[in-house]
């Protein structure tokens, strides 16, 4: 991801309902939602303003859309998210890897099949 990419992203994000919708999407996984039902769940916005958050985070590539009969259903871009991640710790740690440990481990998945075994 490059600068202006990842200035997109930051943008698209620092207002509170696509911040929730994108959160909201990550959970979800990559069966996603539809777009009703992400409406519900972030307070009820209406049709059209929530057309325009999720058109905005659409553009800056966090989040895609598919047609599932007569429905949208929008899930998030993962790859897009890492590369952001990727973003803010890429010159990470200057050659000291403990710099980053606390960074990377936040990081870990919560879904990973190994974390539940061995808690």
């Amino acid at each position: 991801m490059d600068e202006p990419q990842a200035l997109a992203s930051f943008a698209a994000l620092s207002q509170e309902t696509r911040l929730r919708i994108v959160r909201l999407l990550v959970q979800a996984g990559p069966d996603g939602m539809a777009a009703g039902a992400i409406g519900e769940a972030v307070g009820g916005a209406t049709t059209s303003r929530l057309s325009f958050h999720l058109t905005h985070l659409e553009h800056a590539g966090l989040i895609q859309s598919r047609r599932d009969g007569r429905f949208i259903i929008y899930s998030a871009v993962y790859s897009a998210l890492a590369g952001l991640v990727g973003f803010l710790l890429k010159d990470c740690c200057q050659g000291h890897p403990e710099i980053c440990a606390p960074a990377i481990a936040a990081l870990t998945c919560a879904c990973d099949p190994h974390l539940t075994e061995s808690a």
